[in-house]
């Protein structure tokens, strides 16, 4: 594979949704209702399931014995899922952490806060969980070859 996934972009997403949940939820926190305690379950269930997908296919490219070959078409659509997943785990963690930074100071005052609170400390973990899987798909997906040769060497 010849680029991947920087974390300066990651950071960079990361930050602007944060900001943007962060402003959304000043201008308007009083009229919504509270967050959903489960909501942040689906980016750790979209995470696990590219965990077992980079696994299998880890196995595969390596030529493990017993292990099918991978087409190339599947790989392509595995990096482009990888590459995805971080960037959308990314933004989603940030507006997660926008979420919390607004809340965390108000749980003690307001009794939707302290809700609200764990419900942004479970998406922040989810979407930890689908950016790590992101990029371990990522790396799962470079050759042998990619990895024997320095970076200077690759074309």
């Amino acid at each position: 594979m010849r680029t991947r996934t920087s974390p300066s972009l990651l950071l960079v997403v990361a930050v602007a949704a944060g900001l943007a949940a962060n402003v959304a939820l000043q201008a308007a926190y009083g009229d919504l209702p509270p967050l959903p305690l489960l909501a942040g379950l689906t980016p750790l269930v979209l995470g696990a399931a590219e965990l077992v997908l980079a696994s299998v296919l880890r196995a595969r490219i390596r030529r493990r014995e017993g292990a099918r070959p991978v087409d190339a078409l599947a790989t392509a659509r595995a990096v482009a899922l990888a590459k995805a997943s971080s960037v959308a785990g990314s933004a989603v963690g940030g507006a997660w952490l926008g979420v919390l930074a607004y809340v965390l100071p108000l749980r003690d005052r307001v009794d939707a806060a302290g809700a609200d609170t764990a419900s942004a400390l479970v998406g922040v973990v989810g979407s930890g969980v689908l950016v790590g899987a992101g990029l371990w798909l990522e790396h799962s997906l470079r050759t042998p070859d990619d990895q024997d040769r320095p970076p200077a060497d690759r074309p």
